[in-house]
């Protein structure tokens, strides 16, 4: 059985599915309630691959609410991915998926050091963020949805926008060996990973955001977006591949001229209807056919038994292991979504 661990994606958010998910009690509850409330298994899954095997999983709503981070409640955020992840494990969940804010949350503050969650020892290899996954479905959509728009690669300047991140690392090192894209840009808060990213790919213009959007052609975004940051649509070229991989994806409500083109990244599309209600709560177009590529991962685990953490830790992503979990990805039925 696989699990997938989310959060919505704000209190307000939160206040009006609660009832959708079965908790009417929640709905008119303020920020200091969603802090103590406990994780629920909100949603039984059943995918069924182009294979004709099918699976069965658990969705795990964490009650992690963004502004928990907003409000400095540090403490009320870890302590709700780690309830979440004992909830999964005492539940026979062999192997999950931490979706949005929760894999960010386990690897910025080091939660690999909470081994005891009261009476469960939390056994990490059932526990994947998905990334590897995440960031093949980016690089593809980059591949896939340049060719659409004419945009030819071998000619392109590529920016990506949190480029030491697990995620934007992993597409930094795929763009530089599968892909002949002409000029990598590397963008980031911490100078001292930008050089050390761009010393391991042996190219790469490290530069600041405002420098490097007027020069690309294609954005890969996969950083949050810091207060204040603006991005003007029209310093940005008149052809101009967005991909948004960030959650919860607003680029495409900030950013909108002709010549633009907003694509959700690390989202993919399902040959078959997968039955569930959860994503709909989440906003996809398509439910029953779309979902976030992290949590197709742990999917992806299930099918193959592959019971471990195929993603962890930050900056440990290779080009192989994107290649081996596309290969299953594409034998299941998975695709990118594109334009």
């Amino acid at each position: 059985m696989f699990g997938l661990i989310g959060h919505l994606t704000s209190l307000e958010h939160a206040q009006s599915v609660a009832k959708e998910l079965g908790y009417p009690e929640y709905a008119d509850q303020g920020l200091d309630f969603w802090c103590s409330a406990p994780p629920q298994i909100v949603d039984t899954i059943r995918v069924t691959s182009i294979t004709g095997q099918t699976i069965e999983g658990k969705y795990v709503e964490s009650c992690f609410l963004p502004e928990m981070l907003a409000a400095r409640r540090i403490k009320a955020a870890t302590r709700k991915v780690i309830n979440a992840m004992a909830h999964a494990q005492k539940h026979g969940i062999n192997i999950t998926a931490l979706g949005g804010f929760s894999s960010i949350i386990f690897e910025n503050f080091n939660l690999e050091q909470i081994k005891q969650v009261r009476n469960v020892l939390l056994d990490f290899q059932r526990f994947t963020t998905g990334n590897t996954h995440t960031a093949y479905i980016i690089c593809r959509q980059v591949e896939q949805a340049s060719a659409q728009l004419g945009i030819d690669l071998s000619k392109a300047t590529v920016a990506v926008c949190g480029a030491t991140g697990d995620i934007g690392s992993a597409v930094c090192r795929w763009l530089n060996v599968r892909t002949d894209v002409e000029d990598l840009l590397l963008i980031a808060r911490n100078r001292e990973r930008l050089q050390e990213l761009q010393a391991e790919l042996g190219r790469g213009k490290i530069m600041d955001l405002p420098e490097a959007l007027p020069q690309a052609d294609i954005v890969v975004w996969v950083a949050s977006m810091p207060k204040g940051v603006e991005i003007d649509p029209a310093g940005l070229k008149p052809t101009c591949l967005l991909i948004d991989g960030g959650y919860p994806k607003n680029l495409g409500n900030k950013i909108q001229r002709d010549g633009v083109v907003v694509l959700n990244g690390g989202i993919v599309e399902h040959s078959l209807d997968i039955d569930w209600k959860i994503m709909s709560i989440v906003n996809m177009d398509v439910p029953a056919r779309q979902l976030f590529a992290c949590f197709a991962e742990s999917m992806l685990l299930e099918f193959e038994k592959w019971h471990t953490n195929f993603s962890w830790g930050r900056n440990r992503i290779t080009v192989e292991k994107m290649d081996q979990i596309g290969q299953v990805s594409v034998k299941h039925g998975f695709r990118p979504l594109l334009v």
